[in-house]
């Protein structure tokens, strides 16, 4: 029989605790929908972490299960991406993540919409509630994304007086994050054999975080470069000198 938290119940009337998940806790498996959905959350992490933005204690994960007691009630939710500032404990293989227990609240969750779309906008209160009421309101995350990454509509919410607020993007498309000091845009291109829409990062500067993949071809650009100098200067580039 499933447990209800009660529809009739008000929020603040809701009884939040932040408890340890047990240790023989089984947590649901859940199943990506397509393959795109693992490349997006990765390429989002990929440039951060080459661009040295993610320190030791900050917690960047994907389909990773958030946890809350709501009226005695366990809930575990796994959104497609999530950005904890600062965590209590580096775990190396970390299963789950209980918020204000284990560090702070994330400052960022992200939803790609999928074939069975509807969870991402659900206020469901009664057990187990919805994604959008799970972070809106039991967990205040202070800013939820919703992706869609065929057509790339990228719609940006801000918790504000408890309640999520759709903001518009600056002239170029583009939102600014201040918990993570980057901007949050759209991407068209392709990326390990996927072409379509992309969620990247650019710097205050307007400067586009690179993949891995592009910053090898800007090197090998570099060099070309450099190549094509020294022989208009009538010098071999196989035979310089070494002192």
């Amino acid at each position: 029989m499933v447990t209800q938290l009660g529809a009739a119940k008000r929020v603040n009337e809701l009884v939040i605790s932040w408890e340890a998940l047990p240790k023989d806790f089984q947590l649901e498996d859940e199943p990506v929908e397509n393959t795109g959905q693992p490349l997006l959350a990765g390429a989002l992490r990929e440039s951060l972490e080459i661009s040295g933005f993610i320190q030791e204690k900050m917690l960047i994960a994907s389909n990773f299960g958030l946890c809350a007691t709501v009226n005695g009630e366990l809930i575990v939710k796994a959104p497609d991406w999530v950005y904890v500032p600062r965590v209590n404990e580096v775990i190396s293989e970390r299963r789950s993540y209980t918020p204000n227990l284990e560090g702070e609240v994330p400052a960022v969750v992200m939803e790609f919409l999928s074939e069975t779309q509807g969870e991402e906008y659900s206020v469901k209160r009664t057990y187990p509630p919805g994604k959008w009421f799970f972070y809106e309101q039991i967990l205040q995350v202070p800013v939820y994304v919703i992706f869609d990454p065929d057509g790339g509509l990228l719609e940006y919410y801000q918790l504000e007086n408890r309640r999520y607020e759709l903001k518009q993007p600056d002239e170029n498309g583009r939102h600014w994050m201040d918990s993570v000091g980057l901007y949050l845009g759209t991407w068209q291109g392709t990326k390990e054999a996927r072409t379509g829409y992309w969620l990247r990062w650019w710097d205050g500067a307007g400067n586009l975080l690179p993949w891995a993949v592009e910053m090898i071809e800007q090197e090998r650009q570099q060099k070309e470069r450099l190549i094509a100098y020294l022989q208009s200067q009538g010098i071999d580039p196989n035979n310089l000198p070494t002192d």
